[in-house]
């Protein structure tokens, strides 16, 4: 059925036609509806993976970025993704970038965003988390956190601290998000220098639910291997690797198409190679204690396979639901136990 419903959502604004989904899904988090579809792509128990000290039915689960504001999560979850990471959420609510901010590259199966952390600040998700957390323990979920926009980078540990002291209660676990492209001066706060006093900041105020730290790929090796030794050296749970790239390099998408979609961070297939090395390097780093989350350019079973052989602990994606559909998670299932088979 979507692929027969998706070329009329391509005649749709990206943005506009990514909240009629969300729409759609909350019509699935009836009670009655999440048991039937529970039952359907429930993962195979061999997928069960511990991490964190948490239990996840599967690896694979779906990045920050899609539920921003914490309103279709049990939905995602009864569509069979084994964790679901909300957010980015900042200290205060803010609109993001001016529309449009969301554009397709079907060609390259890749999306370039400038949303710029829209999203409806702490208070509210921390209470939709709460609500959920009443109704159906046992979900897994991550809570992304970024700093405000007007916040002065020099200020920005004090809006990752207020974020992280709100949603604490309510979230598996924490993922520092300094890696965006598209909020000016964020990438900075990768430098160590700036970003010790955030992480440790967020270690205080999270009270033991593990915090990681999610980097971009645009960022040199160097830089990846100074944060990775951060991150071990401050006792953080791992690294998500990695964020939506500034890179147009390789695209088969034209010119103007390229040129239409503008500034903003590139997902999808085009990340994959890149998402690859990260993680190698990252993992190379750690070593083998911490969680690596690895995302960007995962399709397929396949994918979640491959990235879990190079050193992965889980794996999330977010555009290749756009190309493949609602039941991605399902899919991907599946394919992961016939891989590894």
């Amino acid at each position: 059925m979507y692929r027969t419903v998706f070329p009329a959502l391509k005649l749709l604004d990206p943005e506009v036609a990514h909240h009629l989904g969300m729409a759609v899904l909350k019509t699935a988090q009836a009670p009655f509806v999440r048991d039937i579809l529970g039952a359907v792509t429930r993962p195979h128990r061999s997928l069960h993976t511990q991490a964190m000290g948490l239990s996840f039915p599967t690896p694979f689960g779906i990045a920050a970025g899609f539920d921003k504001n914490a309103e279709v999560v049990t939905a995602l979850s009864a569509l069979g993704f084994g964790h679901v990471e909300v957010g980015t959420v900042t200290p205060r609510p803010q609109p993001g970038n001016p529309r449009p901010r969301l554009f397709r590259l079907p060609s390259d199966r890749a999306l370039v965003n400038r949303m710029g952390f829209n999203n409806d600040g702490i208070d509210e998700v921390a209470k939709r988390l709460s609500l959920i957390r009443r109704l159906t323990p046992g979900l897994i979920i991550g809570v992304n956190i970024g700093k405000n926009r007007d916040t002065d980078p020099s200020d920005a540990a004090h809006d990752y601290i207020a974020a992280a002291r709100h949603v604490a209660a309510v979230a598996d676990y924490l993922v520092v998000n300094v890696s965006s492209p598209n909020t000016p001066g964020l990438r900075a706060l990768q430098d160590p220098r700036e970003l010790t006093p955030i992480l440790n900041g967020v270690l205080a105020e999270a009270r033991g639910v593990p915090v990681l730290v999610k980097i971009s790929p645009d960022s040199p090796d160097e830089e990846i291997v100074d944060v990775s030794r951060l991150a071990r050296e401050l006792g953080l749970a791992g690294v998500v690797a990695t964020n939506t790239t500034v890179s147009r390099d390789g695209l088969s998408s034209s010119r103007p198409e390229i040129t239409h979609a503008g500034d903003g961070g590139l997902s999808g297939a085009p990340l994959a190679t890149r998402s690859r090395d990260v993680l190698a390097l990252v993992r190379d780093t750690l070593g083998e204690g911490p969680v690596v989350i690895s995302v960007g350019g995962v399709e397929t079973g396949a994918d979640v396979h491959e990235r879990l052989q190079a050193g992965a602990t889980l794996v999330q994606a977010y555009t290749s639901f756009v190309y493949r559909g609602p039941f991605l998670a399902h899919h991907v299932n599946k394919e992961l136990v016939a891989a590894r088979s």
